[in-house]
């Protein structure tokens, strides 16, 4: 018996610990799972990278959103790229412990100093455009915001992966496992995108439409009803006061007085002539083209020294200073007409639907255009056009061409041209050999591009017929979806005035850093980003100066409207 109980116990065969089922994958703490070594590697490359300037100053609150979006894209970058090789060689726990401390203590010290570096960066920016300094404070707010955006991307990355493992747990019942994750991962893909388009961009929009069109239906503080007949929406006129919108009504009534007119120039001045069609004016474009043009035959437009055509931004705005400068340079001897194509902003216009500027600046083109042409020569008052921003687009598809645009009237001047205008894209590409992109020279037709106002008063050419104004550092000019990719010509070689020498293409980062400056763009000093204001008397002095007009009245002009 002594014998038995000596005998060893057989060893037991170790039993194979089972596989995590799928539900235990799945759990809720797959979302609050850690982050990866590759992954938190390359994001914290792309957050100090974000910090790095580009075109405009960042305020605290929007360079925390480009810093907290860019850090994700890093982070799925790296978890990817770990992901895949893991495929070929699983490092050990030692090796990811090791490289968990290296990034541990270089990390900090890298976030620290480009922390420093952007405090810097952004200093010698507002100093170039003349902006107040930001406070020191606002670097902690940029990290608080920066944390916090890239905290709920990532929040939303892994509870998508969850539902991902869920429907393939599902799937798994019926088709093989590899077969199920590829479906789960479609079907997430689908839902992600319906929800997105069907919810966010449609509710977007609609929300957008209706709060413009509340906008729309106001007027603007100290606007009235013009008395005078020259103006639509006047008692005399065939256009109804309240169907000319908000913008439309700005327009009629924030003419300059003759009196002003007069001290300005120093001799007799005329009432100027001021005509719009607003949205509710009539029907379709082509409808509200024709009663424009009715209108200038009322009020005998075509009689001017100057007829302007202005085609405005999405919500049918025009930048008073553009038409007024064009009025005080003339002393009110002018008719400037402009129609409106939609009540939303240009950006959201410019995404949604481009075809309704393309048809509204075709009709009132056209109409003015052919009533213009079938003058006699010699009776021809000038024929000018403006356009800015989406505006710009508008008056390019008009045309389709450069030279059909310096044909097809006395001057043409756009300010602020968009990515997408053919023309512009297709002069810059043509330009002469050895000029900068930012400031093309076209030798082969009257077309004189600025990045300063002060450019056109000393052109090579004697007289353009086609002006385009782009500030250096206006992100619509120079906005492009090839920046996550591609590295754009003007941050090559020599750079434009306003652009800093600190500030380099890093992929995916520099477009989100222009991204985020379309938001500042309109609030910039006269002459940066997207603000040309009173820089237009510059481009209307180059294209289509009054007899005896000088430089100084140019100055003297600017300064008025500056103040």
């Amino acid at each position: 018996m002594t014998d038995l109980l000596d005998i060893p116990a057989p060893r037991l065969a170790r039993i194979p610990r089972p596989r995590r089922s799928v539900e235990e994958k799945t759990c809720p703490p797959l979302i609050l799972r850690g982050l990866t070594v590759t992954g938190f590697a390359l994001a914290a490359v792309f957050y100090c990278l974000s910090y790095t300037p580009s075109l405009l100053p960042r305020p605290y609150y929007l360079q925390g959103v480009v810093a907290g979006i860019t850090a994700a894209t890093g982070y799925g970058a790296g978890t990817a790229a770990g992901a895949l090789t893991r495929i070929y060689w699983r490092p050990g726990e030692r090796t990811v412990k090791v490289a968990w401390r290296v990034l541990s203590g270089l990390v900090p010290i890298l976030v620290l100093i480009f922390l420093w570096l952007s405090t810097r960066w952004q200093r010698q920016l507002r100093v170039r455009l003349g902006i107040a300094p930001q406070h020191e404070y606002d670097l902690v707010r940029t990290v608080g915001f920066s944390l916090l955006t890239f905290g709920v991307i990532l929040l939303i990355a892994r509870a998508l992966r969850l539902f991902t493992h869920g429907l393939a747990h599902a799937f798994g019942h019926v088709v093989p496992t590899n077969a199920a994750y590829c479906a789960g991962f479609v079907v997430v893909a689908l839902l992600s995108y319906t929800a997105f388009d069907r919810l966010t961009i449609s509710y977007f929009y609609t929300t957008a439409d209706r709060s413009a069109a509340v906008t729309d239906s106001g007027t603007g503080r100290g606007i009235v009803r013009p008395a005078s007949p020259l103006r639509s929406g006047s008692p005399q006129s065939l256009i109804g006061w309240d169907s000319l919108g908000r913008q439309g009504r700005n327009f009629v009534a924030g003419a300059p007085t003759e009196r002003q007119l007069t001290a300005f120039s120093g001799r007799p001045s005329v009432e100027p002539i001021r005509l719009y069609a607003g949205l509710a004016s009539a029907g379709t474009s082509q409808a509200r083209a024709d009663l424009v043009v009715q209108e200038m035959v009322r009020t005998g437009a075509f009689d001017r020294a100057v007829v302007a055509i202005f085609t405005p931004t999405g919500t049918g705005w025009v930048d008073n200073d553009v038409t007024s400068s064009l009025e005080y340079m003339y002393s009110g001897d002018t008719a400037l007409v402009s129609m409106q194509y939609s009540y939303l902003p240009s950006w959201i216009s410019f995404l949604v639907d481009r075809s309704k500027v393309t048809d509204a600046a075709a009709a009132l083109i056209t109409a003015v255009h052919d009533r213009w042409a079938a003058m006699p020569p010699g009776a021809r008052p000038k024929l000018l056009i403006f356009g800015e921003s989406l505006g710009t687009y508008g008056t390019e598809k008009t045309f389709g061409s450069a030279q059909k645009m310096v044909d097809g009237a006395d001057g043409i001047l756009l300010e602020g041209p968009t990515f997408a205008n053919p023309v512009h894209q297709r002069l810059t590409e043509s330009r002469a050999p050895g000029s900068a992109v930012w400031d093309p020279d076209y030798p082969d037709l009257p077309v004189a591009f600025a990045s300063r106002p002060a450019e056109l008063r000393d052109l090579a050419i004697a007289r353009p017929k086609v002006v385009y104004m782009q500030n250096s550092s206006d992100p619509v000019v120079y906005w492009n979806p090839s920046l996550l990719w591609h590295r754009p010509p003007w941050l090559q070689n020599e750079r434009g005035p306003d652009v800093t020498r600190d500030m380099h293409w890093y992929p995916v980062i520099t477009f989100w850093q222009t991204t985020v400056d379309l938001v500042f763009a309109n609030k910039a000093p006269i002459g940066h980003g997207h603000v040309y204001k009173s820089a237009t008397v510059d481009g209307w002095a180059a294209l289509a100066p009054p007899p005896g007009w000088t430089v100084a009245d140019t100055l003297r002009l600017r300064a008025l409207l500056d103040r």
